[in-house]
């Protein structure tokens, strides 16, 4: 059981971008953990493209 919490707590640490520290529009998917804007700005490095 204490494992549980731990983990579920350790898990919701991250709640913060790790390129520019903004809390709103985080992108945690595939432990991206950074906001909408810096991926718009980044998803080309990263290795995401558009396909439209």
């Amino acid at each position: 059981m204490k494992h549980l919490q731990w983990s579920r707590i350790a898990h919701s640490v991250i709640n913060y971008s790790r390129v520019c520290a903004h809390r709103a529009g985080l992108i945690r998917k595939y432990g991206l953990n950074i906001c909408r804007q810096c991926f718009r700005e980044y998803a080309n490095d990263i290795g995401f493209h558009k396909l439209r």
